[in-house]
């Protein structure tokens, strides 16, 4: 979890460079390269892969647990998980070769996304039951956005700074 907490920041900064000059943005591009390419691949995909194994053989050891509704709900919360280290993965990518799209606006989203995922998988492993299940919904629901109006804010203190804000 935290490849993916830290990775989407560096993509921020890394994108944010660009408003530098054309030699630091060079220097800066290059460095941030580095630096995702080992959080990458040192940390992160590795980390994945050993947390998937070690779920699969928790599975194995106990298939009872794939019959609640609870651990279908969270696997699917995980599948996503997955597929946001996925596509993190591609951001790197296009990052790397230049070609990355997205805004810093864009990608302290993004930034949020892990965060919402991994409150989800905890609040379904707590909260078993029917009532609880509605209240975490309901307080993932007000996590999301309250991520989302912290966002809003701290682009307008940025403005309000002088920043160059995308």
């Amino acid at each position: 979890m935290a490849g993916l907490f830290y990775m989407p920041r560096l993509f921020i900064y890394h994108t944010e460079a660009k408003s530098k000059g054309e030699k630091e943005y060079a220097i800066l591009h290059e460095q941030f390269i580095v630096m995702e390419r080992r959080l990458w691949w040192v940390i992160t995909t590795p980390a994945m892969y050993i947390t998937v194994l070690a779920a699969l053989v928790m599975l194995h050891v106990n298939p009872g647990l794939l019959t609640m509704g609870w651990m279908q709900v969270k696997l699917l919360f995980v599948a996503g998980l997955i597929g946001y280290h996925f596509k993190s993965q591609n951001i790197m990518h296009q990052l790397r070769a230049g070609t990355c799209k997205w805004t810093s606006g864009q990608l302290r989203m993004w930034n949020e996304v892990s965060t919402i995922i991994l409150f989800a998988i905890v609040f379904l492993v707590i909260l078993k039951s029917a009532l609880n299940w509605i209240f975490g919904v309901l307080s993932l629901l007000g996590l999301s956005i309250l991520l989302m109006i912290l966002i809003k804010l701290y682009k307008k203190y940025r403005k309000s700074k002088g920043e160059a804000v995308e």
